[in-house]
């Protein structure tokens, strides 16, 4: 329960994050290279994909058993994205103003994607220690892109700055919901934790290519561009990669399993 707590906490703080845009100098530079860092957690979320996708083999005994819930994660996120106003937005230098409402629907749709990342981060922690970091380091670099967009959009608003901070952190506490929710779920029906990892990687993999990589192909301008877009890329890849196989892989066994604790817990 405390690691899960810890890390729903750490995501919660980088709501916080869109103060950066408020400093002198650094600021401009963060909007104007906005786009480069969606390249990089584009790569940072693929990696997670692929080790949340190994974990379902050696859960299910194959890969098969994933497919379904793979495919109902990508279809609910893809759903998300078509009928959810805002449900991913990455501020572009120069694009229209934004209004009240539409920082009202940014704040709604980033509190239901925030539930989303708390049940990511209980059911990476129930199948490994190495998978619970980096899908919450995952999380994070996504955070931090979507939280300054978000900023930028109650700021244009008409929010001031402290105002804006604030919503973003009460909106980025909803991962408790969904963190405190799951965790006390996988405690009572174990064997969801299959259904929930592929829910979890049909949903990255929507993330990834429905959103994050159109996102950058549809900013690249020149070959010059397009070689940064790729460096970023693959610098998120690399770093990802590195920290999955440098970190101690720990798995929930026993009396150690978050269903027993959580059992314990509620007792």
């Amino acid at each position: 329960m405390t690691e899960v707590l810890l890390a729903s906490f750490l995501v919660m703080l980088v709501s916080l994050s869109g103060k950066l845009i408020t400093w002198r100098g650094i600021g401009p530079l963060i909007e104007r290279n906005l786009h480069f860092l969606v390249s990089s957690a584009a790569g940072v979320l693929l990696v997670v994909a692929w080790n949340l996708s190994f974990e379902i083999v050696e859960e299910a005994g194959s890969f098969a058993a994933g497919l379904p819930w793979i495919a109902i994660g990508a279809v609910v996120v893809l759903i998300a994205f078509q009928y959810v106003p805002q449900f991913h937005h990455h501020h572009e230098e120069g694009e229209q103003p934004h209004s009240r409402i539409d920082a009202n629907r940014v704040l709604a749709s980033d509190a239901i994607h925030n539930i989303g990342d708390g049940i990511v981060i209980v059911v990476s922690f129930a199948a490994s220690s190495v998978i619970g970091v980096a899908s919450t380091l995952s999380i994070m670099v996504h955070e931090l892109l979507q939280e300054i967009s978000e900023f930028f959009v109650l700021r244009e608003a008409g929010l001031p700055v402290r105002t804006a901070l604030v919503w973003n952190f009460i909106t980025s506490s909803s991962i408790l919901i969904g963190t405190l929710g799951s965790f006390f779920l996988l405690a009572q029906f174990q064997a969801l934790e299959v259904p929930l990892l592929g829910l979890s990687v049909g949903a990255y993999l929507v993330v990834v290519f429905n959103d994050l990589l159109p996102h950058s192909l549809s900013g690249m301008r020149g070959g010059r561009h397009i070689l940064t877009h790729l460096l970023f890329f693959a610098a998120g890849l690399a770093i990802m990669f590195v920290i999955v196989t440098l970190i101690p892989e720990v798995k929930p066994e026993g009396d150690e399993s978050i269903a027993l604790i959580a059992a314990h817990e509620m007792v």
